[in-house]
């Protein structure tokens, strides 16, 4: 049986600041996020089941991302945790989601987030095969599997 791979793309608008960065993305700015999920696996032959034929029914995939990463990350604003606290308690007080991590919020770093989140709740029938997350239309960063063995 052959293995198949299956990609959802996903939306969310989002903005970030690199603390230290030396050009303009120091500042707070916005992006449209398009991220590119696919999954690899063998689909399900069992003809009494209603995911006959399937890896994973679209559907699910969607629910499962949307769950971990759109509805988190869509309209937040993302900075690094060693940005002045004054700075992010301000923000705080004034937005209601604002998201503080370990790293600078850069697509290459998230991309490595995304992937960590994505594949501890994949069923064990399957495995993520690649990420990609367009910052712009014409810039992106992507992981694969293959790469991180």
């Amino acid at each position: 049986m052959d293995n198949i791979r299956i990609t959802k793309i996903f939306h969310f608008e989002m903005a970030h600041a690199l603390m230290n960065y030396d050009g303009a993305c120091k500042n707070i700015h916005g992006h449209s996020y398009r991220f590119e999920v696919t999954i690899i696996g063998k689909p399900l032959h069992d003809s009494t089941s209603p995911k006959n034929g399937m890896l994973m029914d679209f559907g699910d995939l969607k629910r499962l991302v949307h769950r971990l990463i759109v509805s988190k990350y869509d309209h937040a604003l993302v900075l690094n945790s060693q940005t002045d606290t004054v700075i992010i308690d301000v923000m705080k007080q004034q937005f209601s989601n604002i998201i503080v991590v370990d790293y600078q919020p850069t697509s290459e770093m998230m991309i490595q987030e995304f992937a960590q989140m994505i594949k501890k709740e994949l069923p064990e029938n399957m495995s993520l095969y690649s990420l990609r997350l367009y910052e712009t239309e014409t810039s992106f960063a992507e992981w694969y599997a293959e790469d991180n063995l």
